[in-house]
């Protein structure tokens, strides 16, 4: 059996990464703990407004997007190689081990954004779930889905100790990253921090319950295959449009949660607004799709999605050597309105060269890589395994016996 690419599932792709792409642009220019610190960069009002825009449409919406595409292309990647007859959990590790080391490069030599060793670590909890029907996906994640909410609850209170070595640190990644070379923002990157040691060690504990506040998404996308969703988008339109109506749902809680941030009920409101609005931006964009799927947007999109890992590095490369000062160092000093037209155009260039590049090669760079690594092959294809009984049988064959 041929497993053909998903269509919608690679335009959908694409739409993650421009999402993502715009919410990293925050990063970018001011830096992880400076986007949160916004003041600290004197925007206009017109910037202010463009800053919470993203805060609210864009900023955690479209990574659950891509984390949804992750777990369903797990699955269609143990259909492939299940059809292929070889270890589909051997073939497994191997790919999330070359994603860790991949990540592990980029958030070491390139940016501190890295979410490649996340997404490579959570496929070894993912491996306790491919071969579990659609419904128990389903039950799994909305439950994890319920339980990692209600953790959102509360509001923390900074400290003026806190306060005083956040600013610090600020203004200080702010001189660095303008101004300094390679070396010294990677030096910066490594060895400076802004949190007192009781904060790191709590930050530790955030991160081992990491994978159980993400887990929703990827098994929603696992139970999205096993359902053979998006295969059939003239079919499943119905559906969509039932879907789409978590869009203004999700927005309408982001904005109060930005609106009201240091409110108890605030960080729920964030978390479930964040997770629904994603899956209202892919019901809406699969209406479109059904609409305009050839349009020269839509196959930019999936130019772009088919050369994710690919498209994902090249946007880190881009935007550091903008705004890193071994680069054009505009760190801080674009503004945010800027800032989105910037996202568009880099954008729209990934369109047209992965585009190009796609009439021409099948595979992106870094893809071929991940194959090379996950499948033992220098040409990146499986190895499709051979058993006992049929070399024998060609041999008896060959021989005229039965």
């Amino acid at each position: 059996m041929n497993f053909q690419r998903v269509r919608l599932i690679d335009s959908l792709r694409g739409l993650s990464l421009f999402g993502i792409l715009l919410a990293n642009l925050l990063i970018f220019q001011y830096g992880i703990w400076g986007k949160e610190e916004i003041s600290f960069f004197s925007l206009s009002n017109i910037d202010v407004s463009a800053y919470k825009s993203i805060k609210i449409a864009v900023e955690g919406s479209f990574m659950p997007i891509f984390t949804f595409l992750f777990g369903y292309s797990i699955i269609k990647l143990v259909e492939s190689l299940k059809s292929k007859g070889v270890r589909v959990k051997l073939h497994l590790v191997r790919r999330f081990l070359m994603l860790m080391v991949i990540g592990i490069l980029h958030g070491t030599y390139l940016w501190e954004g890295d979410i490649l060793f996340f997404y490579g670590l959570m496929g070894f909890f993912l491996l306790l779930f491919i071969n579990r029907k659609k419904k128990t996906l389903i039950i799994w994640g909305s439950t994890l889905f319920i339980l990692t909410s209600a953790m959102g609850y509360g509001v923390y209170e900074e400290t003026k100790e806190e306060a005083e070595k956040a600013s610090s640190y600020i203004v200080q990644t702010n001189d660095v990253y303008k101004n300094a070379t390679y070396l010294e923002i990677k030096d910066h990157r490594e060895n400076e921090s802004p949190l007192l040691v009781e904060n790191e060690i709590l930050l530790l504990f955030v991160m081992i319950f990491a994978p159980f506040m993400t887990a929703p998404l990827f098994l929603f996308g696992m139970a999205a295959a096993k359902g053979k969703i998006f295969t059939k988008p003239h079919a499943e339109q119905k559906w969509y449009k039932v879907g789409a109506i978590l869009l203004p749902v999700g927005l309408a809680l982001k904005s109060v949660s930005v609106i009201y941030e240091e409110n108890a009920w605030s960080a729920i409101l964030l978390t479930v607004g964040a997770q629904l609005l994603s899956l209202g931006y892919i019901a809406a964009f699969s209406i479109l799709f059904v609409s305009f799927s050839n349009s020269i947007v839509f196959r930019g999109f999936e130019s772009v999605g088919k050369l994710s890992l690919t498209n994902y590095i090249m946007q880190t490369v881009i935007c550091t050597t903008i705004f890193y000062g071994y680069g054009l160092g505009l760190f801080g000093e674009l503004g945010m309105l800027n800032s989105i037209i910037l996202g568009l155009v880099i954008f729209a260039l990934q369109c047209v060269c992965s585009t190009l590049y796609l009439k021409m090669f099948r595979r992106g760079p870094l893809e071929h890589i991940l194959r090379i690594g996950t499948n033992f092959s220098w040409n990146g294809s499986v190895k499709k395994k051979r058993t006992f009984f049929k070399k024998s049988k060609k041999v008896n064959l060959e021989s005229g016996t039965i």
